[in-house]
């Protein structure tokens, strides 16, 4: 196995940075553009130009995603191949972009998504870049500065002892605090640059990704991993979606996440402002608690169990701090009681009942023990307002087990006709086989068996045979035979709808036996070189089916010609891209005493599949006319 060598620590800035900083002018663009169509769409839908803007808003947007895909795959990442819905011709063909649910999800992650993620990455990566370079030199350039020094400043504000009082120990004091600061800002730099680029390329790799499915190659160069690479060529190539993969782009996996981070960014923008104002909280305390209930909603998503837990431990947080405002709507104010239904909700979709069950009695007995612990000065409404959130999130869990149980019925009828459409078809496909096997049964197989009785038979039928005429008779009846039983052995696999066991394959030792059965036609073979020749099974099987494809093309169109199987081992073959030791073999006929002018039916498909055979096992097929006018056949097999 080849060793992959990690990627230069400058390589990878250089590349993280290149995926990192043009993301803010692209998003900028992109959202601008598809902003304006769709609103464009939105005042012409009166006067039905609208129903011809959205299909180009959308198509639009899957543009700037499959750009996004291709600046994450230069960047590194793996994603699932995505396809959309087949565009048909006409007026319905047009406006099939808005049918398409993967075209939706384009528009949403380049219009709302990427904007505010790739904002972020941009400013944090320019201050990192900038505050460096900044701080190193600031011992110089901060002279030219009027006024006051910053650090100064906030050390008189803090501690003014701290403050030297000569100006010469302020200045080194500034300059130092700042050279310091500056080299932790360029020390750091690869790994945030990393950071950033991860964060970047993580949502874009769940949501751009068929199924939201995608994957991040860290550390590593693309270039060290050949097959994800070869993976992603494959799935860009594929432009038309089979039928049974029309909707394969659809991902209600990302449409999940999309949803959730939607719902969890508006109640975090809601909640954090009313529980500053009417229970009184501190807004740093209120940020955190709101921001946590909020990302609890996430979390539920990828981990129920934990979300539960985690919800039920920031909601007796918040019953603490609140308690203490006096307000009725206590201990779940109306936001706290909208996140922790979507928490069970999302539990109860993700999960069976049990869980959203445990999350709705775990918070039904926090409220329970709120209640209880503050009885003394107990809010006036504050039983009536538990005994709503326990109703409610009551319904959201009998509600949200039997959407799941409607969709995991859904699921199993649409496996069961998928399994039933798949014995259909493949009923079909045995008929067909067996139509087949009937008619190879009647023709050829009639006809080889009348060869065969007649070959075994002449000499009873014919008195004046000569020895040598019953040798040919008899080698006659042995490939008849032969041949018959490879007919029945296929008949039987055509007739099967089982996997068939297969015997022993020839390979090159048996080439011997092949060469003895060609020359009983009286045709001259040489053979060099075969009885030092070591190889696979599945070499020696292509290297069999090449000699014997070459003798019988020798046969065919060079009669009487002398022909010369030879086989040869390059160590170490510099011509081969690997230099790896090769196999070669070779089938070479003289010029025939009389050429034959008219070709067999059929020339040329056996060299094609020869080519295939040979091809499949990372081998090369050579062909053409020798100087003395006979023919060769060259293959080279790695070995």
């Amino acid at each position: 196995m080849q060793r992959v060598r990690p990627e230069s620590l400058t390589r990878r800035l250089v590349r993280d940075g290149a995926y990192v900083l043009p993301g803010l002018p692209i998003a900028v663009f992109s959202a601008s553009l598809l902003l304006s169509l769709v609103g464009v769409s939105i005042l012409t839908a009166p006067l039905w130009v609208g129903a011809l803007v959205l299909p180009l808003a959308l198509v639009t947007a899957s543009e700037f995603a499959e750009l996004s895909r291709r600046r994450l795959r230069r960047w590194g990442a793996v994603l699932a191949p995505v396809t959309y819905r087949s565009r048909r011709p006409g007026l319905g063909g047009r406006l099939g972009p808005v049918a398409d649910p993967r075209r939706w999800l384009d528009l949403i992650f380049e219009t709302l998504l990427a904007l505010p993620v790739r904002l972020v990455t941009f400013l944090v990566a320019i201050l990192w870049v900038v505050m460096g370079p900044a701080g190193i030199t600031y011992f110089f350039w901060s002279r030219f500065i009027p006024g006051e020094r910053g650090l100064i400043e906030l050390l008189e504000l803090i501690e003014p002892a701290l403050v030297p009082a000569d100006e010469i120990w302020q200045y080194v004091l500034d300059s130092a605090v700042f050279l310091i600061l500056g080299v932790v800002f360029l020390v750091t730099l690869p790994a945030v640059m990393r950071g950033l680029a991860a964060l970047d390329a993580l949502l874009a790799t769940s949501l751009l990704g068929a199924g939201g499915r995608g994957r991040l190659i860290p550390l590593e160069h693309p270039q060290a991993h050949p097959l994800e690479r070869t993976l992603s060529r494959a799935a860009r190539g594929r432009s038309e979606p089979r039928p049974e993969e029309e909707d394969a782009s659809f991902s209600a996996a990302a449409w999940s996440w999309i949803g959730i981070s939607f719902a969890a960014v508006v109640l975090l923008a809601v909640s954090w402002p009313l529980t500053v104002s009417i229970y009184g909280v501190h807004p740093a305390l209120a940020m955190v608690l709101t921001l946590a209930h909020c990302l609890t909603l996430v979390l539920t998503l990828r981990f129920p169990w934990a979300g539960i837990g985690a919800s039920v431990l920031v909601s007796a947080a918040l019953m603490g701090a609140t308690a203490e405002s006096g307000v009725g709507i206590w201990p779940w104010p109306v936001t706290a009681m909208i996140i922790q239904s979507g928490v069970i909700l999302v539990a109860a979709l993700r999960r069976p009942w049990y869980c959203a069950a445990s999350g709705w009695a775990a918070s039904a007995l926090l409220t329970a023990a709120a209640i209880v612990m503050a009885a003394p000065r107990l809010p006036a409404g504050a039983v009536s307002t538990g005994i709503v959130f326990a109703s409610v999130s009551a319904g959201v869990v009998v509600l949200g087990s039997l959407t799941r149980q409607w969709l995991v019925d859904a699921d199993r009828l649409e496996e069961s006709e998928r399994t039933s459409a798949q014995q259909s078809r493949r009923r079909r496909e045995l008929e067909e086989r067996n139509r087949i096997a009937r008619e190879l049964h009647d023709v050829v197989a009639h006809s080889m068996s009348v060869i065969s009785v007649q070959a075994a038979t002449a000499q009873y039928r014919l008195s004046s045979i000569t020895p040598e005429a019953q040798q040919e008779f008899e080698e006659i009846a042995r490939s008849s035979r032969q041949a018959l039983g490879e007919m029945r052995m296929l008949l039987g696999t055509l007739r099967s709808d089982e996997e068939v066991p297969t015997g022993p394959t020839p390979g090159l030792a048996e080439i011997y036996s092949l060469v003895e059965a060609t020359r009983a036609s009286g045709t001259p073979i040489r053979v060099i070189g075969l009885d030092v020749v070591e190889a696979s099974s599945a070499v020696g099987l292509a290297a069999y089916r090449m000699v014997q494809e070459g003798l019988s093309n020798a046969l065919r169109h060079a009669p009487s010609a002398t022909i010369e199987v030879s086989a040869e081992v390059l160590e170490h073959d510099a011509s081969a891209p690997d230099g790896t030791r090769h196999l070669l073999i070779q089938v070479r006929n003289t010029a025939p005493p009389h050429p034959v002018s008219v070709p067999a039916p059929g020339a040329g498909l056996g060299l094609e599949g020869i080519r295939e055979r040979v091809g499949a096992v990372g081998g090369t097929v050579e062909t053409g006319e020798t100087p003395d006018g006979g023919y060769y056949i060259r293959a080279s097999f790695p070995l």
